[in-house]
């Protein structure tokens, strides 16, 4: 620790801040109660059930169903290398390697083709049903098989047997100004994909599967890899049984249709989904809608191992920008979401395991999580959605992220969510994967609300962060982090209306924050004096031993926010630190069991709805707006005495400018934080609890 001539200076982050980051505001929050409604409000699916919605979009017909075609007339094509042999009552052209199907029926096709082509071309208003028995059908210079003309085509893969489809990396085609077809099955019209035979699909040239229509499938094991895209329907992908394998260059799975905002769906009411993909895994233009089904994805080489913390940097490094919600999704060059679409995102069921270089799940507008197990791994966002983020249940484990779960007005109501951050855990931030740092985004409209529900959040940065306010009501919701004093584990720029569930929250004390004085729950916040080591247990219970929470964080923390209904104003309470508990734990909680051999803190009474503590007793709010982000309503000041009016006054001038401009150069997106911290540090200006 390097001494100046004007003597080492303790600075808090809050008051450096103040100066330098991030303007104030003094006006009055606007807190919606009713944001469950509005957040149903901006989707398709209200308080519906997810297979219930997918149903009124997407019908299946009867044909759409496997069905033994040996109890039906057909027709039968043997492939034999170079050549081919039809017998049945449907028209086949043959011409050398090329079978060119004219009429509606069912055709049995087995047999190896070496280079040639399945060409449905045809004027009836009925289904064309190409029943793959064993076929292996290979084109150097075009699809394998193409439907250039058809009401509607069903592919029905027999039981027991194993198809193979391969085209080459070139396609010749008669007039140079074509670009279709680009994928080794290519449907100009409605395809269904049937049976429980095995498909692989070989698309070296650009695409594995393609429709300009509609793809449905419901069943047969699928494996594709392609250059580019692996199953692209323009107006809807369909599945509802099935097993299905990607390893694609570009999208695993995606809708196209961007004209039409009734179309560009994709749908998956069942089935098994192992996603490889170089840009995002599944794609809609407008929803994609998830009632049930297990999904593996994989996307642009997964998660880095580690996600570095950018708080401050402009803009994010590799990070493209959605410009708008209602651009085009299949536009942008370098898109590696998992779950990627313009419109909606709803999971409503199943289990998904995503890793992704981007985002993991993000919506243009809007996602809803009724139900189902997600496991996400991300190097940006876990959950990301510009408009607004609703759960209603489910299980969400958020491993690694940069920001766990991040949308303009973000409504938990139900579900078990954990979340680990290298940046925020929950943020509110300004849409448009801004990140946060959109800071003068719309704060009327800016809300985090928790009615219900399970959370616990692990981040470096802000724990619960709100451009706007934060509401919560009821359920249950456990911080941790950060350690670092540039962020809190609580940070809002209007207010926090607490008036149930449970919080708790430990972290760095630079930034920390309270629940606003309007709360109706009282609540505590409590500064130490020194750094606690993580695993150091806080104990709160009143007069009478009984336990109003023991928690063990699992990082470095200096305070602790706590409310519960169990806090009764003009009742005392004690507060230790260390001990054990033997009461049943999960995340660091303790419930039931003893609690022994801690070391009391502080013994004080709740009088007002917030009570700032520190080790010598109850302290004061700071009574003026201030802070990043106008945290005057959260932050405590002790009754000893008040800050220095100018943070920079003890320095000499020249130590005061070079400080102002590290500042100036974190504002400016052209260091970090923590960069800023070590190079103040190197001036003799430390913060609290830094190391």
């Amino acid at each position: 620790m390097k001494k100046r001539k004007s003597g080492f200076k303790e600075i808090t982050v809050s008051l450096l801040c103040t100066a330098l980051l991030f303007g104030c505001s003094n006006a009055e929050p606007k807190v919606t109660d009713s944001s469950q409604t509005k957040a149903e409000s901006l989707n398709t699916i209200g308080n519906k059930k997810i297979i219930d919605v997918i149903k009124e979009k997407v019908t299946y017909e009867k044909e759409d169903v496997y069905s033994d075609w040996k109890n039906e007339k057909y027709t039968s094509i043997q492939l034999n290398g170079t050549a081919a042999k039809a017998e049945g009552d449907g028209e086949v052209l043959i011409d050398g390697s090329t079978m060119t199907i004219k009429t509606a029926g069912t055709y049995v096709i087995s047999g190896k083709l070496d280079d040639g082509q399945i060409n449905i071309d045809t004027e009836d208003k009925d289904t064309v049903r190409l029943v793959l028995n064993g076929a292996n059908i290979t084109s150097s210079n075009n699809a394998p098989i193409y439907v250039k003309n058809a009401d509607k085509t069903v592919i029905s893969l027999q039981e027991g047997t194993e198809n193979h489809l391969s085209d080459g990396t070139k396609y010749v085609y008669e007039d140079s100004s074509e670009d279709e077809p680009d994928a080794a099955i290519f449907s100009k019209s409605d395809l269904t994909i049937n049976g429980s035979g095995k498909l692989i699909v070989n698309g070296n040239y650009n695409n594995g599967i393609a429709t300009k229509d509609e793809l449905r499938i419901t069943g047969g094991n699928i494996q594709i890899d392609a250059a580019d895209d692996g199953l692209i329907g323009k107006d809807l992908v369909a599945v509802k049984d099935g097993s299905i394998t990607i390893n694609a260059g570009g999208d695993g799975i995606k809708s196209t249709n961007d004209k039409d905002s009734s179309k560009g769906i994709i749908a998956a009411e069942g089935g098994t989904f192992n996603i490889k993909s170089g840009n995002d895994g599944i794609q809609a233009e407008t929803s994609l809608l998830i009632a049930d089904g297990d999904f593996t994805i994989s996307s642009g080489g997964g998660s880095p191992e580690t996600i570095a913390n950018r708080e401050g940097a402009m803009p994010r490094p590799g990070q493209e920008q959605d410009n708008t919600a209602a651009e085009s999704t299949d536009t942008e060059a370098e898109s590696a979401k998992g779950l990627k679409a313009g419109v909606e995102i709803a999971i409503g069921g199943g289990t998904l395991e995503i890793d992704s270089s981007d985002d993991a799940v993000h919506s243009n507008n809007s996602i809803t999580i009724t139900d189902g197990d997600l496991n996400i791994a991300s190097g940006d966002d876990g959950i990301h959605a510009d408009s607004s983020i609703l759960t209603k249940g489910g299980n969400i484990n958020i491993t690694k992220s940069y920001e766990g779960i991040e949308s303009k007005a973000i409504t938990i109501a139900e579900g078990d969510i954990h979340v680990k951050a290298s940046d925020d855990g929950i943020n509110i931030g300004g849409g448009n994967d801004g990140s946060g740092m959109d800071m003068q985004a719309d704060a009327e409209d800016s809300m985090l609300t928790i009615s219900g529900g399970y959370v616990y959040v692990d981040s470096q940065g802000d724990g619960l962060d709100s451009n706007g306010s934060i509401s919560m009501t009821d359920g249950t919701v456990i911080v941790n982090g950060p350690a670092m004093n540039g962020n809190g584990s609580l940070d809002y720029d209007k207010s926090f209306k607490m008036s149930g569930g449970f919080l708790i929250a430990a972290g760095s004390s630079g930034m920390a924050q309270a629940a606003s004085e309007e709360s109706t729950q009282n609540s505590v916040l409590m500064t130490f004096s020194n750094t606690k080591s993580a695993g150091t247990a806080v104990h709160l219970e009143d007069s009478k031993g009984n336990e109003i929470a023991t928690f063990t964080p699992e990082k470095d923390y200096q305070s602790v926010f706590i409310s519960s209904p169990k806090l009764k104003k003009d009742t005392s309470y004690t507060m230790y630190s260390g001990g054990s508990s033997t009461g049943n734990e999960k995340d660091g909680l303790y419930t039931g069991g003893e609690y022994k051999d801690g070391t009391k803190v502080v013994e004080f009474k709740i009088s007002d709805s917030v009570t700032w503590l520190d080790e010598s007793g109850v302290t004061t709010a700071k009574s003026s707006p201030g802070g990043m982000g106008n945290r005057g309503d959260g932050q405590a000041r002790s009754e000893k005495g008040t800050p220095p009016s100018d943070m920079f006054g003890d320095l000499d001038d020249e130590t005061k400018e070079k400080a102002q401009a590290i500042m100036e150069k974190e504002r400016a997106g052209t260091i970090t934080r923590e960069e800023a911290q070590a190079q103040l540090k190197e001036l003799g200006i430390e913060f609290p609890g830094q190391k």
